[in-house]
């Protein structure tokens, strides 16, 4: 098991964002968290990342508690996260975007296979290298802010919202830069609002309402079942 969350209880304050919430992410996966805005998706992320911490219940990946941990730490451990809205340095070129992001003191050529193999997997960034990065498109935009988390060859891949605000051709443009994401390695671990998006995409699924886990299980159920839209905005599960 790559990624394990026990129990999670994730405050803010003295408001509770998210209760008794446990998943697993395998080897290998692509999971799917899906539901509302507020369903406590993207705070189970950032708290997965190190950015907020839990009240109660644990984190493990690859079997050691994340809990407690600074960002920096779980990155250095192989966690990334791209977070909802990219967050691109638009005035910046895509070299200088990707240089930024590697933490590399002697530049880019410091990490050359890694930038390689990653410029192989995005070939737009490569013929756009010295392009500003405010001059892609959205789609475009999403890859950078994919590749720039790849440059520090993580296990898991956090990707918050990889849709958000895009126009439809480009949400396929990246929905299959993640697959090639998973093809070469990486776990994926995804937020998404779409249940269509997400069974097309995920090996399995949680979808999330008030800051629970109402429904979870491998993406081709989900295809299956009759009764989604109303568990979705609010009903409870009817098998």
């Amino acid at each position: 098991m790559l990624l394990e969350g026990d129990r999670l209880e994730i405050r803010y304050g003295s408001v509770p964002a998210v209760r008794d919430l446990s998943f697993v992410v395998e080897q290998g996966e692509i999971v799917c968290f899906v539901g509302p805005n507020g369903a406590g998706k993207s705070t189970t992320m950032m708290t997965i990342a190190g950015v907020l911490r839990p009240t109660s219940g644990d984190i493990r990946f690859e079997d050691r508690s994340l809990v407690g941990l600074t960002a920096e730490d779980i990155a250095a451990k192989g966690i990334s996260l791209v977070p909802e809205g990219r967050h691109i340095f638009g005035r910046l070129s895509v070299r200088e975007n990707l240089l930024v992001a590697s933490g590399l003191r002697g530049g880019l050529g410091r990490g050359a296979p890694a930038l390689d193999r990653i410029l192989t997997l995005f070939p737009v960034l490569r013929a756009r290298f010295e392009s500003a990065a405010g001059n892609l498109s959205g789609g475009e935009q999403q890859q950078l802010a994919i590749a720039r988390a790849l440059l520090t060859t993580p296990r898991l891949l956090i990707v918050d919202e990889p849709s958000l605000g895009l126009a439809p051709k480009f949400v396929e443009l990246v929905m299959e830069t993640l697959k090639s994401v998973r093809l070469a390695g990486t776990a994926l671990l995804l937020v998404e609002q779409s249940m269509r998006r997400a069974i097309a995409l995920a090996d399995r699924i949680y979808l999330m309402r008030s800051g629970r886990v109402v429904a979870e299980g491998p993406a081709k159920d989900f295809e299956a079942r009759t009764d989604l839209e109303h568990v979705y905005f609010g009903g409870t599960a009817r098998r």
